[in-house]
């Protein structure tokens, strides 16, 4: 099999449960808290048809094509939501919104657990100089390497999926943290103001252009602490 075809596959297929993992934490969430829209949806569910019907260019052409052509994996996915429940229960929105990235981060976790054991267990050696273009590099001297590159996407892209999702910008899930705080007057005029198409826009671009000074400390303090 032609390595770049093999690497965009395990790529993909990580990127695709990551996300599916993601979106369904969202609506499992959701419909403990009394929002049965994703629910009915579908979307509580790790089954990826649901979700790629619901966005199929997010899930399948972006992140196939991302890769192919610039050697790194972006796309997206979508959880429904009733915004007069979110509206009515802010506070349960904002639980809901924060489910997403709290997926990701237990993947992020249980990938460095398996990483670390197998490097206490010596059946793996730790790589050399992991660098951002290639955080998913198999580690050296592996006793499955295909394994270990697998286990290594899934703790380098799920970091990167948690972060990115918790900053504090509309429409990412992190501009929800306030709503947790907030009296419900001011929860409500504040989540209308998070679903201004201006104000979405503008908080993804920001986020775009100033997502690697965030990203970069906290990548560096992860591999310290999986590769002391």
């Amino acid at each position: 099999m032609n390595a770049d075809f093999a690497d965009g596959l395990l790529w993909y297929l990580v990127f695709l449960y990551s996300t599916i993992c993601h979106e369904a934490a969202h609506a499992w969430a959701a419909l403990q808290l009394g929002d049965r829209t994703a629910y009915e949806g579908g979307q509580v569910s790790l089954d990826p048809l649901p979700h790629i019907r619901r966005e199929p260019f997010g899930m399948v052409l972006v992140p196939l094509l991302s890769f192919f052509l610039g050697g790194w994996m972006i796309g997206w996915a979508s959880a429904p939501y009733d915004p007069r429940w979110a509206l009515q229960y802010p506070r349960r929105s904002a639980l809901m919104a924060l489910a997403g990235p709290a997926a990701n981060l237990a993947l992020f976790l249980a990938a460095a657990l398996v990483l670390r054991t197998g490097l206490e267990w010596h059946a793996w050696e730790q790589p050399f100089q992991p660098t951002t273009q290639h955080l998913a590099d198999p580690l050296s001297g592996g006793l499955v390497p295909w394994l270990v590159k697998l286990v290594s996407i899934v703790f380098s892209l799920n970091l990167l999926l948690a972060i990115f999702n918790l900053l504090p910008l509309p429409s990412l899930d992190g501009s929800s943290l306030p709503l947790l705080f907030l009296p419900p007057a001011l929860a409500q005029k504040y989540l209308t103001a998070l679903w201004n198409p201006t104000v979405r826009f503008l908080g993804l671009l920001i986020a775009w252009n100033g997502f690697s000074p965030v990203f970069e400390p906290i990548r560096r303090l992860a591999m310290q602490a999986l590769y002391p």
